[in-house]
């Protein structure tokens, strides 16, 4: 007897932000002996369609969800250094130390991320000073949703709160990248951290990552509704992927005689092939199309053409999984369970989202039917991998923001 998402996923429906803090304010106070002055949210994020072209200075139409990543902080009972920074991650279930005047680049651990925020902050001219901090968040781990972005740009919401100070929100976008490249490794583009930072509720950011500028398009039609369906799997890889790809995008690019992808149309790059050897040709093939089916995508949701959304996010799916090839088996068992259910079952279309290798599909599907679609795909899902996926629906989110203090 095969049991419904209903039962193996009781975070199905967005958990509420409000009960969030209030959980992490009492558990603040068990592990530091006193209440939080200071309570910050930022928000994991999905892409509706735009993957792999951020760093290709392309576009990219993300949206935050509604899984949030809080920090609550005050300053400790404790006698101590004026520069030390002591963290509990409740995901963990562990406290770590560091110090503002060391705050160690090269070190590696779940820290580097508020480590390489501090970073920026202290860059700017703000200066927190000794704390304590709580850390807990609802964005999945490992799922391609930004959690790592979500605690970088936490963190710099906490210093704006702590210090009274406020970033521009594009400038703590940079901020809070600079912290993935220099602290964690990760040479990202920008659009993890914008979304979080730049979120707003009810719509999605199409972002030109050239200029870092987002044009908010509201997500209004009550009859669809986003699903999110985590395959639970994460590949163990070599750590090499991500700079691999971007570093074949560089030198297509190069061939081509552009500074980036962005500067080559779909015309174009066919005219040039002969450029390229045939594996940068099909990583070139990707992000071209995937930038013009980005805001082809981004126009066709304004009109309502939900049909033409469908076929460019399956067409992306595609693309990332024969030409990019970050794709992994159980997504792609995922999105084709999601083309079976179809249009008559209340499904518009769906993709992988996020960097690959595992992590979760975005799908658009008929609102009042997520969760019966849900289980479906699961259903398929299970049979053909053995493996429980985990779901929810969400709306467009606000972004980071200070809650108290």
């Amino acid at each position: 007897m095969t049991s419904s998402l209903a039962t193996i996923n009781d975070e199905f429906l967005s958990p509420s932000l409000p009960e969030q803090v209030a959980a992490v304010k009492s558990r603040y106070a068990e592990v530091f002996g006193n209440p939080p002055q200071w309570v910050v949210a930022a928000p994991g994020r999905v892409n509706l369609i735009g993957e792999h072209t951020d760093y290709n200075a392309g576009f990219v139409f993300p949206l935050a969800i509604e899984r949030y990543t809080v920090i609550a902080a005050g300053r400790p009972l404790r006698t101590t250094a004026s520069d030390a920074i002591r963290v509990h991650s409740t995901l963990f279930d562990e406290t770590a130390e560091f110090s503002l005047s060391n705050l160690e680049p090269e070190r590696r651990d779940w820290t580097s991320y508020l480590r390489g925020a501090f970073a920026g902050c202290l860059e700017r001219g703000l200066q927190p000073g000794t704390l304590d901090l709580l850390v807990d968040s609802k964005v999945p781990q490992g799922g391609g949703l930004s959690s790592s972005a979500a605690l970088e740009v936490a963190t710099a919401t906490l210093v704006e709160a702590v210090t009274g100070r406020t970033l521009d929100r594009v400038d703590k976008s940079r901020l809070a990248q600079t912290a993935e490249h220099v602290y964690a490794g990760m040479p990202c583009g920008i659009m993890d951290q914008f979304s979080s930072a730049l979120g707003a509720a009810g719509k999605l950011l199409l972002i030109d990552c050239r200029t870092e500028t987002a044009e908010l398009i509201p997500l209004d039609d009550p009859s669809v509704a986003l699903l999110v369906i985590n395959s639970n799997v994460k590949h163990e890889l070599t750590g090499s992927e991500y700079p691999d790809r971007r570093a074949q995008c560089e030198q297509s690019a190069k061939l081509l005689g552009v500074a980036m992808l962005r500067d080559v149309t779909s015309k174009q790059l066919e005219a040039n092939r002969g450029q390229l050897a045939p594996l940068l040709y099909r990583r070139a093939h990707h992000v071209v199309g995937e930038i013009e089916r980005t805001t082809r995508a981004a126009a066709a949701l304004q009109a309502g053409d939900w049909p033409l959304v469908g076929e460019l996010m399956y067409a992306s799916h595609d693309s990332l999984r024969d030409d990019f090839e970050v794709s992994c088996p159980e997504l792609d068992v995922l999105v084709e369970a999601a083309r079976e259910v179809g249009a008559d079952g209340g499904v518009i279309g769906a993709r992988m989202t996020g960097g690959g290798f595992g992590g979760c599909i975005v799908a658009l599907v008929r609102a009042g039917r997520e969760r019966e679609i849900a289980d479906r795909i699961a259903a398929a899902y299970r049979a053909r991998t053995g493996i429980e996926a985990t779901a929810f629906v969400t709306k467009p989110a606000r972004g980071a923001h200070i809650v108290e203090g």
